[in-house]
């Protein structure tokens, strides 16, 4: 088994080092943008803003004058080919992340996830070949679990569109791996928690929402008999994976889960967001239809397969990572639980985005 590697050591591999992530804005490329400046790192963010998928540059105010932004789609080949070039690390977390609205609209997931991947990889074979590609897809990519906890070496049978077309996007970028020898590292995200998470609603990330109803004083409903398992990984934690992973070279053509392979019931979730924020009530409800027919069960991972390779496990526990999540929100609540001024420019940006793509392919 390898050496845990220390963190400290990870990030001195990023200093002076050109750094792309596309969904940079948004819940987990923020916080990388945020490790990666600290490093040393040049680093340019791009984000679509897409209206209620999380991008928020307040996420990445404290470094704002050391990053790069730039409001581009994942879908603008232009745009890809310029931003990709000269980049020695490409952490690719741009995407539709919401499984429920993938059931009613699945073309968002193919247009983004699945196309725009395929824009990125061709442009970087054919413009920059040398660099490290991360991409972050999802645990629900494995379906509903044969056996617990659940491996890489699982069978992938996704109950959604969403996770058909993060699988679909992981299988694009391991060809080209392959066959084109663009090193990169595949990742399985598990329920991934805390700080610079959108909280307007939902529609995805459970544990922060159930973060905002507890400290709303509202009641947090717990679908069936909340004894489903999951496994519930902190932000940091995650953004250290990722980054180890990147600088690992027997990581370079492989898939990790990246999760805690200690199982949490809803039940115990909910206690111990109440318990943290001092407020909330939570009580048992019945599954919709929409999500009943997402659920796939109990499902926690194994990580021992990051922890052998990348040297990698996670360090925050389920309380002190709530903890720390709670506060955060109760400092920037205004930033998070209202449409602020980037916001509520997100329609305006988006629209600018989707009319520079039917330019670029009239």
């Amino acid at each position: 088994m390898a050496d845990l590697l220390k963190e400290t050591d990870a990030l001195e591999e990023f200093k002076g080092k050109s750094v792309l992530i596309t969904g940079g804005l948004g819940f987990i490329g923020s916080n990388l943008a945020l490790r990666l400046v600290k490093a040393g790192a040049r680093v340019t963010v791009m984000d679509a803003m897409i209206p209620d998928y999380g991008g928020n540059e307040f996420n990445v105010a404290e470094v704002a004058s050391d990053i790069r932004v730039n409001f581009s789609d994942i879908r603008d080949e232009n745009a890809i080919i310029y931003l990709v070039k000269n980049q020695d690390y490409v952490f690719h977390l741009a995407g539709q992340v919401c499984h429920i609205m993938s059931l009613s609209n699945p073309f968002p997931d193919i247009e983004i996830n699945i196309t725009g991947t395929a824009i990125l990889m061709e442009a970087l074979r054919k413009y920059n070949p040398e660099a490290i590609v991360v991409y972050t897809g999802t645990r629900g990519q494995y379906g509903a679990s044969v056996s617990l906890p659940v491996n890489e070496e699982a069978p992938t049978n996704p109950k959604g569109i969403y996770e058909i077309s993060n699988l679909t996007a992981e299988k694009i970028i391991k060809v080209y791996n392959d066959a084109h020898g663009i090193r990169s590292v595949l990742l399985r995200l598990s329920n991934i928690y805390g700080p610079r998470s959108q909280m307007l609603h939902s529609r995805f990330g459970v544990c922060n929402w159930f973060v905002r109803l507890a400290m709303d004083n509202d009641t947090i409903k717990v679908f069936g008999d909340g004894s489903i398992l999951r496994d519930f990984c902190y932000v940091d934690d995650c953004v250290e994976a990722i980054i180890k992973s990147a600088i690992v070279e027997e990581a370079y053509g492989e898939i990790f889960n990246v999760g805690s392979d200690i199982p949490v019931s809803f039940v115990e979730l909910v206690k111990t967001i109440i318990e943290q924020a001092g407020r909330g009530k939570w009580e048992f409800a019945e599954f919709s239809p929409e999500r009943k027919a997402q659920e796939p069960g109990d499902f926690y991972s194994d990580i021992t397969k990051i922890r052998r390779v990348v040297g990698w496990e996670p360090t925050t526990n389920l309380a002190d990572g709530i903890k720390k999540t709670i506060d955060f929100y109760e400092q920037y609540r205004d930033q998070y639980w209202t449409r602020n001024d980037t916001t509520a420019g997100a329609a305006a940006q988006k629209n600018q985005v989707e009319s520079k793509l039917i330019k670029s392919k009239s």
